[in-house]
C-alpha cells in the first residue's frame, strides 16, 4: 500500500473511531481493531494493544466533554472504575498468553453477542 494512501486510511479510520467513541461514549475499539487488522494489516495482538492505546486519548477527550456538559455520574464512575481497572489488567495479561487465533475468536464472539443484544 502506498505511503500516502496508508496515511489517509489511518487518519480517516482514526477520525471514524474517534467519532464512534465520542458519540456513543465507547465502542471505538470494536471498530478500531478490525480496521487495524483487516485494512492496515496489523497483527491481531498488536491491533488489540494499539486499539487500547488509541482509545485512551479519545476517551479522555470525550469524558471531559461529558463532564463539562453535566452528563457524568461520579458515583457510578468510582464504583465501576475498580472493576474496569481489574478487568483491564487481567485482559492485558491474557492477551500476552493467548494465541492470536484465540484472541480473534473471543473478540468475534463478543462482537456478535453485543450486536445481538443491541437488536433485542
Amino acid at each position: 500500500m502506498k505511503k500516502i494512501a496508508k496515511s489517509a486510511l489511518r487518519i480517516g479510520g482514526g477520525a471514524l473511531v474517534g467519532f464512534i467513541n465520542g458519540f456513543f461514549g465507547g465502542g471505538g475499539g470494536m471498530l478500531c481493531v478490525p480496521l487495524l487488522e483487516k485494512v492496515l494489516k496489523v497483527p491481531t495482538k498488536n491491533a488489540h494493544a494499539t486499539a487500547i492505546l488509541v482509545i485512551l486519548p479519545i476517551s479522555v477527550a470525550s469524558a471531559i466533554t461529558y463532564i463539562i456538559n453535566g452528563y457524568a455520574d461520579f458515583s457510578a464512575t468510582l464504583v465501576s472504575s475498580l472493576g474496569v481497572t481489574a478487568g483491564g489488567a487481567l485482559g492485558a495479561v491474557l492477551l500476552t498468553r493467548l494465541k492470536s487465533a484465540t484472541v480473534g475468536v473471543v473478540f468475534a464472539v463478543i462482537m456478535i453477542v453485543a450486536g445481538v443484544k443491541l437488536l433485542f
